[in-house]
């Protein structure tokens, strides 16, 4: 599988998903900085976390219209994989790639810990390495992560099976108390309708080794090389 990942200014975890993609690949993903107008031949793009241009305007904004950013939706259009984690979570909602977007977290304050994930969603390329209902943990590094969309467009994502990831507590339920920004649905990230496109706040490249704290974010880069490879 090759892979590339979209350097923009203010990005801070794009060593850390190049690692990761290594560790599962065995081969460094290409680093593409914002300014390119076209990316290499790859087969998953992940445009990672971070402040790219420092959130100014709105979170994610400013990104989506870097001159890269038409080669990533054309290239997701024709079937390419993306991967969008935290601050590229925002970037694809700005870009279009996903619906909804990514207010201010409830709290007004940022919110950097980690939380248990229930995965809804077992049947894309991202979370085929989990399974349906498995709570998993993943760390969360966010002031704008509360996940908003109209009640037509939450209702499509639930009934076509788009939430991947939910957040619960350690027992696996979702009352809303384990929701660390106020997120719809507990929503913690989703998928686009042709299941190609994942977006998601909790950061599965620091969750990839034992080291790190817990490695739940792993099986999720390994099924990709299986998948795309």
């Amino acid at each position: 599988m090759k892979a590339a990942v979209v350097v923009f200014p203010g990005s801070n975890c794009d060593r850390d998903v190049m690692v990761a993609l290594e560790a599962s690949t065995g081969r460094a993903p290409a680093m593409v900085w914002h300014d390119e107008t076209a990316l290499p031949a790859c087969d998953l793009i992940v445009l990672p976390g971070g402040f790219a241009h420092g959130d100014y305007l709105r979170a994610g904004a400013m990104a989506a219209r870097s001159p890269v950013m038409a080669d990533v939706v054309k290239r997701a259009g024709a079937g390419v994989h993306v991967l969008a984690i935290c601050n590229g979570f925002q970037v694809a909602t700005e870009a279009g790639l996903l619906p909804g977007a990514l207010m201010r977290n409830a709290g007004l304050r940022f919110v950097c810990r980690w939380v248990s994930l229930r995965v809804e969603e077992a049947g894309s390329s991202f979370t085929a390495g989990y399974e349906a209902g498995q709570v998993v943990r993943m760390p969360v590094a966010h002031h704008e992560g509360n996940y908003c969309a109209d009640e037509e467009t939450l209702a499509r994502l639930e009934g076509e099976g788009l939430v991947a990831f939910r957040y619960v507590g350690e027992d696996g339920a979702a009352d809303g108390e384990a929701n660390p920004n106020g997120s719809a649905a507990d929503i913690a990230g989703i998928l686009n309708s042709t299941r190609t496109v994942l977006g998601l706040m909790p950061h599965p490249e620091r969750a990839a080794e034992p080291a790190l704290g817990g490695a739940d974010g792993r099986p999720m880069f390994d099924r990709l090389v299986e998948a795309l490879s």
